[in-house]
């Protein structure tokens, strides 16, 4: 039985070169005499954060890091999360994740801080597998009782290849667009195709004389007129990268970064929530369009229902700071019908089985899961496996440059090869 021996953690820098917290945990097993297994993690952070997230505990120091230091949380890990859990068996995710949501004690963890319990929610995650000798996909596949039958299946990825809206200053509404690899047979073709249409893409924009500096997720940050501009771009490179109808797009709405009093201020025009709708339809008709997240702002619950009834029938349509990884808002938009697939990310919730459990409601509602990095990350490759270890079939993780979005497809590459033939890569999208 493994046994948490050590628990720390330290403030590091994510992506952004703003601070987030890395823990790392110790397990000792003496019934195995397998000797001592560790495990490491960093949490990610977002820009655009939803109001119902888990609440990222920061300092508030103004003399350090603008305020954004994280020494509270990495405080709480090294005092009272550690002074808990050592000395417990590690064997159960579950188990481990409550002990830590009941010493926080409030809905949103914002006593210890959602940065400080997902960090060693990860790493005792990482140990285990450590512990079990087996990749840590295959560990929370075992952990949370995921059927393989005979075959693994490989996400299809979603890259935002163009930032927009919180993510950079390209002055576009929505704040991602993205190419989704998904006509391909394997995830080393979807992602050679993914690169190869970045690299269309690169070649376009500087042709037409645009800027190709990236945006938080790696993907270019022109300044394009709007929505229709930059998917007529896109359209072009995905047809000289020679990839016409393998290649679909997807677009991160991120609609209430643009809501306002009532009101969607979005490419220059102003909508209602019915006449967003109209304009989405307007774009899907003209354009392979996959998938749409975050239609409408995080708490416009009419609007997310009358998209799913006029459009979900043919296209994707994601929760994500509507939903924020959540179980009971997962469940009202089952009632309410208000979309069709959920975005996971674990920092929203803050522990890896609630993260779980979000994932397997979704699955149990026939819904697409996808799981998400964030905007401001870390070379942590801990959602590679989580895509693979539930099965959830997509991935989300930013465009084909900038090493903390690299790592994460990398890591996919690694995990296909260990596979060999039982791995798949089926598409959702018909």
């Amino acid at each position: 039985m493994p046994v948490i021996s050590n628990l720390k953690a330290r403030q590091i820098l994510d992506s952004r070169g703003t601070p987030t917290v890395e823990a790392e945990c110790v397990l000792d097993d003496p019934s195995s005499g397998s000797g001592q297994a560790f495990g490491r993690a960093a949490v990610p952070s977002g820009a655009s954060t939803g109001s119902h997230e888990a609440l990222e505990l920061r300092d508030g120091d103004k003399k350090k890091y603008m305020g954004k230091s994280v020494e509270k949380a990495v405080n709480n890990v090294n005092t009272v999360l550690a002074g808990s859990l050592v000395g417990k068996s590690a064997s159960d995710q579950r188990t481990i994740d409550q002990l830590m949501i009941d010493l926080d004690g409030t809905e949103n963890k914002s006593n210890l801080g959602s940065n400080a319990i997902l960090a060693v929610s990860m790493a005792v995650c990482r140990a285990r597998a450590a512990s079990e000798k087996q990749s840590l996909w295959k560990s929370l596949a075992d952990q949370f009782e995921v059927n393989m039958e005979k075959e693994v299946r490989l996400p299809v990825p979603l890259m935002n290849v163009l930032n927009g809206g919180a993510h950079a200053d390209s002055g576009l509404s929505f704040q991602e667009f993205m190419i989704v690899p998904a006509g391909l047979r394997t995830f080393s073709e979807a992602l050679r195709a993914g690169a190869e249409v970045f690299y269309a893409l690169k070649d376009m924009l500087k042709k037409f004389q645009y800027v190709t500096a990236v945006g938080d997720e790696g993907g270019f940050a022109p300044h394009v007129a709007d929505a229709d501009h930059a998917f007529s771009i896109l359209t072009h490179a995905i047809e000289a990268a020679g990839y016409s109808g393998k290649v679909k797009l997807a677009i991160d709405c991120a609609a209430s970064e643009f809501y306002k009093n009532g009101k969607y201020t979005a490419d220059s025009k102003s909508f209602t929530s019915a006449q967003l709708v109209d304009y989405y339809a307007h774009l899907a008709e003209k354009y392979p369009i996959v998938s749409i997240e975050d239609s409408h702002a995080e708490d416009d619950w009419g609007g997310f229902a009358l998209m799913q009834k006029q459009m979900g029938k043919t296209m994707q349509l994601v929760g994500d700071d509507l939903l924020v990884t959540n179980t009971k808002r997962i469940q009202t938009a089952v009632s309410r019908k208000a979309v069709n697939a959920v975005l996971i990310k674990l920092n929203q919730i803050g522990t890896v089985s609630e993260t779980v459990d979000a994932i397997l409601l979704t699955q149990k509602m026939k819904w697409n899961a996808i799981i998400s990095h964030r905007s401001g990350e870390t070379e942590d490759t801990f959602i590679s496996h989580l895509a693979v270890g539930l099965q959830t079939g997509q991935i989300k993780t930013g465009s084909l440059s900038r090493t903390d979005r690299i790592c994460k497809y990398n890591e996919l590459l690694r995990i296909e090869e260990e596979l060999g033939d039982h791995a798949t890569f089926v598409s959702p999208f018909k």
